[in-house]
């Protein structure tokens, strides 16, 4: 029986990954592959050595081998480097330890940068415009001007308190302090926090709240108990006063972004999307004061919160243009 050599096993896997893999993907890990059996040669392991000269090791002189590459590249070959000896292990080609594969390339591979929050600031702007006129658009009937004063009141409160999507759909008429425009919130790791309301979202709340005082009083329920956005559906009972959940939640943001920015901007604004330019807008605010931005945000690590506080590409090229293109060619 011919002894199985490396290239013999990088030519399995590779037929694997075509069967599992689209075409990109399957040319990408060839690539990766390929570049890997070139890091053997240099180490003085020839593909058509038999597999079991392939040791752990290996990912790690890889690792080293592919730093003139960009992070983003050396992160695809060792994780094609990965695939290969998971398949072996799973073909019971070899044997290799597997923890010690995947700590090497946790240890040599370089890590990738935390990445800018990326948010349309302009248009969620636009949507907070649209949003506050929500209440004055004609509607079909009493339901759906109910939903429209909903919908107004969550857009306003996701946008101006920094409130997850989630905590934001728990809220209860309780957890609210009105005359102080506060909320009390049980957010990430249970952590209980007072969170501030703009008088443009509590007017919101107020006009949806009055709305709905029929509702509410037929529910049979502690009016504290209730949720402090609701259910609207078409057909409902009078006595089901439903929380909206995150889902829904998230369907009234798509929703509202296409019919407010069109349908081309579908996906471009999130319920999340309102927490970045909330961060953001406190940070600009404030003249980029970190401390205070986290407080608001809730945020247990200042490291999340300085995420945020990168200028814009927008911000840049006015001050750049500011300083080259306005200044006095005069002075010295």
């Amino acid at each position: 029986m011919a002894t199985l050599t490396i290239q013999d096993a990088v030519d399995r896997y590779l037929d694997s990954v075509k069967l599992a893999r689209s075409e990109n993907t399957a040319l990408t890990y060839k690539k990766s592959i390929e570049a890997f059996l070139a890091c053997l040669k240099a180490e003085g392991i020839a593909a058509t050595a038999p597999l079991s000269k392939l040791k752990e090791d290996a990912v790690a002189h890889f690792a080293a081998y592919s730093k003139d590459k960009s992070p983003a590249t050396e992160r695809l070959r060792l994780q094609a480097a990965a695939g290969f000896y998971e398949f072996l292990a799973a073909e019971q080609l070899a044997d290799p330890n597997l923890p010690r594969v995947r700590m090497l390339i946790r240890q040599r591979g370089r890590r990738p940068g935390p990445r800018l929050p990326q948010f349309p600031r302009e248009a969620i702007e636009q949507m907070l415009d649209y949003a506050d006129g929500l209440d004055k658009l004609p509607a079909a009937d009493e339901v759906e001007a109910l939903r429209n004063k909903r919908d107004k009141a969550f857009i306003l409160t996701l946008g101006e308190t920094g409130l997850r999507v989630h905590e934001a759909c728990k809220l209860t008429r309780g957890d609210m302090q009105m005359q102080e425009g506060k909320a009390i919130v049980i957010g990430k790791g249970n952590r209980e926090a007072m969170v501030r309301f703009s008088s443009r979202a509590l007017a919101a709340i107020r006009s949806y709240q009055k709305a709905r005082a029929a509702l509410d009083g037929a529910s049979g329920r502690q009016l504290g108990s209730l949720p402090l956005f609701a259910r609207h559906d078409k057909g409902a009972g009078a006595r089901k006063v439903k929380s909206i959940t995150p889902s829904s939640g998230r369907n009234i943001i798509a929703r509202h972004v296409a019919l407010a920015l069109g349908e081309e901007a579908k996906g471009s604004i999130t319920p999340h999307s309102f927490r970045h330019y909330f961060v953001t807008t406190v940070l600009r605010g404030t003249g980029g004061n970190l401390k205070m931005a986290q407080e608001l945000a809730r945020h247990k690590n200042i490291q999340v919160t300085q995420r945020y506080a990168h200028l814009s590409d927008d911000e840049l090229d006015r001050g750049y243009y500011e300083v080259f293109e306005n200044a006095d060619p005069g002075d010295d």
